[in-house]
């Protein structure tokens, strides 16, 4: 394991037990949770992107806000639904945030989840092409911000324009070299984890997958990261990809961690069905104290094959809590799985 960072869905409620009350609320202590993460020597601060819901939505702003008060931490995403998406925007989006960041943009893609209302994407203004689903076009608005990523001039200049332009096609500004190495595919199938390799995109694999097997989740995940290596490999790009994995993980270290996750319940995969055709398996949960958390984590196949792991974390319990679980992790459990 060479990377672990944290990943917020960045829930919100009005519940008076809830330290996220607002999307003010969640927006700011995002910004605080990345700047104590980085303090405690964790290497990434993701967010997830829901629409239509009491979460985060919008990530670049937040994202800009993020990396213009830290100087090291990754800052991605897992992951935006490119279903929504203006893929033109937001490359002038996402150049100008990895500009502020100084280049650590790691932005996790995906077709995207079931959502909170019916093809929410409709009401941004997108819908599939004739013979397309709803996927495709995600996987079709994806693959025209990875070409725009490249940097290449492609509109034709005007031959009067209000100020001089440099000699040849225009690209879409700011540019950002060495982002499009950094964008990661959010797959759920071993199909599209292979799609991701042959796009020369890092591959993201969450708690939830298709379940094609039958398998333990951790194993499934496992056989699909091999899938993607393997596919990356046949591609022939140069470089070499990253994979990561999300966990719930919660070292048992104090009175307050076993108050809030010492009844346990999760130990288990769940299978059921995330839409009417798709048959899924979520993932287990991790609680104990560390010893018992190492032994636990080490048989797991999929953190094993992974080389980035992302910590899902409990944002509406308040910045101070969250941190004290990274630094738990960091601290008593990371070293023996390999990190640093």
């Amino acid at each position: 394991m060479k990377k672990i960072g944290f990943l917020s869905f960045g829930h919100w409620t009005p519940s008076p037990n809830s330290a996220a009350r607002s999307a003010a609320d969640v927006l700011r202590q995002t910004i605080e949770l990345a700047v104590a993460a980085e303090e405690l020597g964790a290497d990434g601060a993701y967010v997830r992107v829901h629409h239509f819901a009491r979460q985060l939505a919008s990530p670049f702003p937040l994202l800009s806000a993020m990396g213009a008060k830290t100087s090291s931490i990754e800052l991605g995403t897992a992951v935006i639904d490119m279903r929504y998406e203006n893929p033109l925007y937001m490359a002038e989006d996402a150049g100008a945030a990895d500009l502020i960041s100084g280049g650590r943009l790691q932005l996790g893609l995906s077709r995207g989840s079931p959502e909170q209302v019916i093809d929410g994407w409709r009401h941004f203004g997108y819908s599939p092409a004739e013979g397309e689903t709803d996927a495709d076009m995600g996987r079709r608005h994806a693959k025209v911000f990875l070409e725009i990523l490249r940097g290449q001039g492609f509109a034709q200049p005007n031959p009067r324009p209000m100020f001089p332009n440099p000699p040849g096609l225009l690209r879409l500004e700011p540019y950002s070299a060495g982002l499009r190495d950094r964008i990661w595919w959010g797959s759920s199938s071993n199909a599209t984890a292979v799609w991701a390799a042959q796009q020369g995109m890092n591959l993201q694999s969450s708690t939830l997958k298709d379940d094609e097997t039958g398998e333990p989740f951790h194993v499934q995940q496992a056989a699909q990261i091999r899938a993607y290596h393997a596919a990356w490999k046949e591609a022939g790009h140069a470089r070499s990809p990253r994979v990561s994995v999300s966990r719930s993980i919660f070292p048992l270290l104090d009175d307050r961690d076993r108050a809030y996750f010492g009844r346990g319940g999760k130990e288990q995969d769940q299978v059921g069905f995330i839409d009417e055709k798709t048959r899924a398996i979520f993932g287990r949960g991790y609680t104990a104290e560390p010893e018992i958390l190492i032994e636990q984590l080490r048989a797991d196949e999929a953190i094993a094959e992974a080389d980035t792991l992302l910590l899902t974390i409990p944002n509406q319990l308040g910045v101070d809590y969250c941190a004290h679980v990274i630094e738990s992790i960091l601290k008593h459990v990371a070293p023996a799985l390999g990190w640093r």
